[in-house]
């Protein structure tokens, strides 16, 4: 490959490069999701849906439930509506902000402001998919089964649809309205293991923490932490663990990798404790 290519790729990487400035203040840089990733995403997710709601429709029809045309249409539709949005809400609410078809493609929802994805976030992104694709979609198809809808308004709904779903392309962070609204980016979410020396490092020099020091995080600052440790920049490095130091009221006094990924680990094994025993906190606005 030519230095031009080599320069072509690296200057279109870099227009996905989003600032990202967490509660801490430090800047960490995010990938913006593609919208061919994104696509990909959502046709697993809705192959896996449907799957779900075939298991369901058997166990309907299994029990003896559905057995006139009217009422099985209805539990589909609702079946359909109830699943759809759970399943996007429920595991974009969970601690990896992604679903299994955006897990596979390696990409995860993240606030816009650096903060924690809230619930209403999450909501709000979600049900501007129904008014963006699903309903139109689903009345539209009612409307032709019924023989009730005329080409121009067929045409349209298709038109509504299309528009709406394809806005993400003509805006360079890849958002569709629900993320406008709601606030949210889609970004890569790639995994790599982290370097073996520094574990080895933070082996040999383990910094023991106390409870009172562990207990001012949660699960959302673990996973800020854990990007941190992973993207292995200094400088980002340096100011979360000042950030960390000032808080816990420590002075410096080993490496910062060193530090981090020791204060990682009893973070992360702290809060897999207090899971077994039923109490999760998400951040450190949470009580413990």
């Amino acid at each position: 490959m030519t230095a031009a290519a080599n320069a072509k790729m690296r200057a279109a990487s870099a227009k996905k490069i989003r600032q990202f400035i967490t509660p801490e203040g430090v800047d960490l840089e995010l990938k913006i999701a593609g919208s061919g990733l994104r696509f990909g995403a959502l046709l697993v997710d809705l192959i896996l849906i449907q799957l779900a709601l075939l298991l369901f429709w058997l166990a309907v029809l299994w029990i003896g439930v559905a057995s006139r045309s009217d009422v099985t249409e209805a539990i589909w539709m609702l079946g359909a509506f109830l699943l759809r949005t759970f399943w996007f809400i429920g595991f974009e609410l969970g601690s990896r902000a992604a679903t299994p078809g955006k897990r596979l493609m390696g990409i995860r929802v993240v606030a816009r402001d650096g903060g924690r994805l809230t619930a209403d976030a999450v909501v709000a992104r979600n049900l501007i998919r129904e008014l963006e694709i699903f309903l139109p979609l689903m009345m539209l198809g009612v409307g032709v089964a019924e023989d009730a809808v005329s080409g121009w308004l067929m045409l349209a709904g298709v038109l509504w649809s299309l528009t709406l779903s394809l806005f993400l392309l003509f805006n360079r962070d890849r958002m569709r309205m629900g993320d406008l609204i709601a606030g949210t980016w889609v970004v890569m979410a790639q995994r790599v293991k982290l370097d073996a020396d520094i574990a080895t490092d933070a082996a040999g020099e383990a910094i023991a923490f106390t409870e009172t020091e562990l207990a001012v995080y949660g699960i959302f600052e673990l996973q800020e932490l854990e990007r941190v440790l992973r993207g292995r920049d200094p400088r980002a490095m340096r100011e979360v663990a000042d950030a960390i130091r000032a808080k816990i009221g420590r002075a410096i006094a080993e490496e910062d990798d060193v530090f981090l990924l020791s204060y990682y680990r009893q973070l992360k094994a702290r809060l897999e404790r207090k899971l077994l025993f039923g109490k999760r906190r998400e951040d450190k606005y949470a009580s413990d």
